[in-house]
């Protein structure tokens, strides 16, 4: 192992040495202050008698592993607590943090430190989150064994480790979580079904933390992912503005079956903070039974006139980009506002510009009303290989969509 690195449970107890050599007490703790700098260590803790007493970083001369921490400068002064420091025993020592890369939720066991020679003095930085079997070996024998006798019997176990920019803390505490300057952006980037499995392994406090911080957009996709009870639990503890920022944010016939799960009161807060037209879409939901077609179906789809051409349907599509993704139908109305067709969107792209869209419309046309039970549709997606299903009120106009996604959230569920 390189002489440059050190572990966190050899600088624990290792002996500080004053301008003469003297030793004048053992290291208890170390820590970051992530304003000032990600992952320098800023200040060591050093017990002395009935006190701690805080070393800056500029203030050690030397550390090694033989000779311990050596000052340049003694005029030291007592620890005070500082909400805007990241202690390593106390913060991030057994603690749970977040493996961004691996997407899962791991055990810190020790912490790697690598040492780097300014002009003046060195400077230990956080460079790895130590994970293994290897660090727990260390962690059993801290104390026991010197640490060169450690680091010879620790050689055959292969080490597992994160990179330390790779890591996200969470932290329950909002104020503390902005001094500490803790950031959820690399959660943002992970795929939502990652993130839902993250959170699942989570704390309520974790969960809740998470879900206050993230993108409102991030949030919903993920919660979408969870399980439907835990979604219930998520939305209870946020404030109704921001459960309801998220609740905008979902496609509505998911709002609603969210919504469902949540006590009377605290559907109706959520609601109160939506806006107007995404509240009144969840609120027709709401009231369909949720093993009816109305219940499942949703109510974002692209419809056109029958008379519509395939020059039209490219412009419909062009104004509902956020559709794009999981579209594969197109719904046709008559002048009534009655269901008259539906295109496959691949078919658009073998058709002429001027060609009417009601010719190219599937054959026969497959349909359910509101109140068709929950059975029925997924018979009609197995007995037809539905991508997607309309569905009509009594008077045969288009009232929602339901997709083979939605079938697979009821299969599930079963």
């Amino acid at each position: 192992m390189p002489e440059t690195l050190l572990f966190f449970t050899e600088l624990l107890a290792m002996p500080v040495h004053d301008l003469k050599g003297r030793r004048i007490g053992r290291v208890k703790d170390a820590a970051v202050v992530p304003v000032i700098h990600p992952s320098r260590i800023d200040r060591f803790l050093m017990g002395a008698g009935y006190a701690w007493l805080s070393i800056r970083h500029d203030q050690v001369a030397s550390i090694s592993l033989a000779g311990g921490i050596r000052l340049s400068d003694e005029q030291l002064v007592p620890y005070h607590e500082d909400e805007y420091m990241l202690r390593l025993s106390r913060d991030l020592l057994d603690q749970q943090i977040i493996d961004v890369n691996g997407r899962k939720v791991v055990r810190v066991n020790d912490l790697t430190l690598e040492l780097r020679n300014g002009p003046e003095h060195g400077t230990l930085h956080l460079l790895e989150v130590d994970i293994g079997i290897r660090s727990i070996f260390r962690r059993l024998l801290q104390g026991v064994l010197p640490p060169l006798w450690i680091r010879r019997l620790q050689q055959p176990i292969p080490p597992n480790s994160i990179r330390w920019e790779f890591c996200n803390m969470v932290e329950p505490d909002p104020q503390r979580r902005l001094r500490l300057n803790i950031s959820n952006q690399a959660l943002e980037q992970i795929h939502p079904a990652d993130l839902a499995d993250i959170v699942e392994e989570l704390g309520p406090a974790e969960r809740e933390a998470i879900f206050e911080t993230i993108d409102s957009e991030v949030a919903a996709e993920a919660l979408s992912e969870v399980d439907p009870k835990m979604q219930a639990s998520i939305l209870e503890s946020l404030e109704p503005e921001k459960a309801a920022d998220i609740v905008e944010e979902m496609s509505p016939d998911e709002a609603a079956d969210v919504l469902s799960e949540l006590e009377e009161e605290t559907s109706e807060e959520i609601l109160e903070e939506m806006d107007s037209a995404e509240k009144t879409e969840v609120q027709e939901l709401l009231e369909y039974d949720e093993d009816t077609a109305g219940g499942m179906m949703n109510t974002e789809y692209v419809v056109l006139h029958d008379n519509a051409t395939v020059t039209d349907s490219l412009a419909a599509l062009k104004g509902n980009e956020d559709l794009l993704e999981n579209l594969t139908t197109l719904f046709l109305v008559d002048g009534e506002g009655r269901l008259a067709g539906a295109v496959p969107v691949a078919r658009l792209f073998i058709a002429s510009g001027s060609q009417r869209l009601r010719d190219l419309a599937q054959e026969p046309l497959i349909q359910v009303t509101v109140d068709e039970k929950q059975d029925r549709v997924t018979e009609l997606f197995d007995k037809y290989n539905l991508l997607t299903l309309p569905v009509v009120d009594e008077e045969g106009k288009l009232s929602g969509v339901i997709t083979a996604d939605d079938i697979i959230s009821v299969l599930r569920q079963k």
